[in-house]
C-alpha cells in the first residue's frame, strides 16, 4: 500500500543539521550492539522486544535537530496526529503545578505516542525515532516501566526493587534502566547541538511532539535558519505551540 507522499518541507541549511544526527544515530547503533552483545554473553538481559510499549506513553525532550529528521518522514495524517498530541502536550505544560505532575499526567492523561501502532506494540517511524526511544533499555520485566508502577507497590515490594536494581548488572544502582547506553546516545546531542549552533547560531530543545510539530511549520523554520530566536519564539506562540516547559531557544 503507497503511503501518501509528505509535502515539501524547509530544507536550507536543516539539511546538513538532520545529516549530523543521522550520522549519530548510525554511530549508536553500532555501539549499542557491539555493547549489548557483550553484556549478554556475561549473563546480562535486555527485557526489551517487538511488541513492548510501556515507555512509549513518557514526555519525550530532543532537539530541533532531531525532530526535523522525524518530521520530514512523516505523511499529513501522521503529522495532524503529532500535532494533536501536541497541543495535549501544551495543555499539560499550562496547567501542570509542577515537574512531578507534568510527568504523570502526559503518561496518564496525554498518552501513548500517536506514532504507535498499539496493536502490534510497534513504533510505525521506528527508523527516525528519536534518541531517547533508541536509549531506553530496561534490565528488569515491563511491567516496571508502566506509568504508576512505583506507586502501585508495597513498602517490601519497593524494597525488594531496590536489591534488585542494585544487584543487576549495567543500571545505576538506581533504577531498572540499562545506564551505558543511555550513555552511549550523548554524542548525538552533542553532534546535534553542534550542528545547530554551525548552522542556525542557536540550539532549540524541547517536547519531541511540539518540536516535530513546529519542523514543518515554514515561519518557525524561516526564523530558525536565521538565528532568530525572538521570532522563532513569535512564530511557536502564534501557532499555539509556545510554552517555556516543552520550547526552549538559545
Amino acid at each position: 500500500m503507497t503511503r501518501p507522499s509528505s509535502p515539501t518541507l524547509p530544507r536550507s541549511p536543516s539539511s546538513r543539521v538532520t545529516a549530523a544526527v543521522e550520522r549519530g544515530y548510525a554511530a549508536y547503533a553500532r555501539r549499542a550492539q557491539a555493547w549489548t552483545a557483550r553484556y549478554q554473553e556475561r549473563g546480562g538481559r535486555v527485557f526489551c522486544g517487538a511488541g513492548c510499549f510501556a515507555c512509549c506513553n513518557m514526555p519525550i525532550r530532543v532537539s530541533l535537530a532531531e525532530a526535523l529528521v522525524t518530521a520530514q518522514a512523516l505523511t499529513d495524517e501522521e503529522a495532524a496526529r503529532v500535532e494533536a498530541h501536541a497541543r495535549q502536550v501544551l495543555h499539560n505544560a499550562r496547567t501542570a503545578p509542577d515537574e512531578d505532575v507534568y510527568v504523570e499526567r502526559h503518561r496518564t492523561e496525554v498518552g501513548f505516542c500517536p506514532l504507535l501502532d498499539r496493536e502490534s506494540g510497534g513504533c510505525t517511524r521506528y527508523d527516525v525515532r528519536p534518541t531517547r526511544c533508541r536509549d531506553t533499555f530496561s534490565a528488569l520485566p515491563a511491567r516496571y516501566c508502566e506509568a504508576g508502577a512505583w506507586e502501585a507497590m508495597t513498602r517490601r515490594e519497593r524494597e525488594q526493587y531496590r536489591r534488585e536494581v542494585a544487584r543487576t548488572p549495567g543500571t545505576d544502582g538506581e533504577l531498572h534502566f540499562i545506564a551505558p547506553l543511555e550513555h552511549l546516545s550523548e554524542p548525538v546531542w552533542e553532534a546535534a547541538a553542534k550542528a545547530m549552533r554551525a548552522e542556525w547560531g542557536l540550539e532549540v530543545w524541547g517536547d519531541f511532539w511540539v518540536l516535530t510539530t513546529l519542523a514543518r511549520d515554514g515561519t518557525f523554520m524561516e526564523q530558525v535558519a536565521r538565528g532568530d530566536a525572538r521570532g522563532a519564539w513569535r512564530a511557536a506562540k502564534a501557532a499555539g505551540l509556545a510554552h517555556r516547559t516543552v520550547l526552549e531557544l538559545g
